[in-house]
């Protein structure tokens, strides 16, 4: 029975998530000025963990917009789980509790499990924001590299790039989906010492080299290639439906 009500709610959040965005994606999408490159590197099954740098409080928003197939799951601060109306939001929303001040093994297990069942996660590596500063000069946390490989998903790294890396609403936002890492790629030997520090270092360089590599220009000229091919594939699966 709580089997059955857990599988139930879990897809009720879904459900709800999916209404959100489709009522407040336009809203956000011009409030933020989000524009978004690589998105066709968003894998088709689910199961993985999407890794970005982070400067905004905004970040997870912006982030959900981005990701347009999947309902990407965050962790949040346990207080506001304490708070009236926010709880519910929030929980709606698919996040889960966490507590910043120890190691919270319980959930890590349940981000373990989640990305195994196939649900997708979203983790700043940073583990706090970070505004106005070069993202490779803050330290990071090894929580998403542990749970990737306790959970063998795949990392999808993702860059938010903001001028002088600030948020300011109305000024203009992108965000770089990156191509998907595996689990094979990160090379992990569970013998060795150090592991964790290692993939989460690998994992923020490959985050970082999208930042520092991105030109606008470049990026519109790909969604202009990447929408173009997309509509002959249409075309072409209409005219085969036609001669059948």
């Amino acid at each position: 029975m709580g089997k059955k009500r857990k599988e139930k709610k879990t897809a009720a959040n879904s459900r709800v998530y999916r209404t959100v965005y489709a009522l407040l994606a336009g809203f956000v999408g011009r409030l933020f000025r989000i524009h978004v490159t690589g998105r066709e590197n968003e894998p088709d099954d689910g199961g993985f963990i999407v890794c970005a740098n982070h400067t905004s409080a905004t970040d997870p928003v912006v982030l959900c917009y981005a990701f347009k197939k999947h309902q990407v799951r965050f962790m949040a601060k346990k207080e506001l789980f304490k708070v009236p109306v926010v709880s519910g939001l929030v929980r709606m929303l698919g996040a889960f509790p966490i507590d910043r001040e120890g190691k919270d093994v319980g959930t890590i297990k349940s981000c373990v499990s989640m990305v195994s069942e196939g649900k997708c996660m979203g983790i700043f590596p940073q583990g706090h924001r970070y505004p106005e500063v070069d993202p490779r000069s803050t330290p990071k946390k090894n929580g998403a590299a542990l749970i990737a490989t306790k959970a063998e998903a795949t990392v999808i790294p993702a860059y938010i790039v903001r001028k002088n890396n600030k948020f300011i609403f109305f000024r203009k936002t992108w965000v770089i989906i990156g191509k998907p890492i595996s689990f094979e790629s990160l090379g992990y030997d569970p013998e060795a010492s150090g592991e964790y520090a290692r993939i989460t270092d690998y994992v923020f360089n490959e985050i970082c080299l999208l930042g520092e590599s991105f030109d606008e220009k470049t990026a519109r000229a790909h969604n202009r290639e990447i929408k173009k091919a997309k509509k002959a594939e249409r075309q072409a699966a209409r005219k085969a439906a036609g001669e059948k």
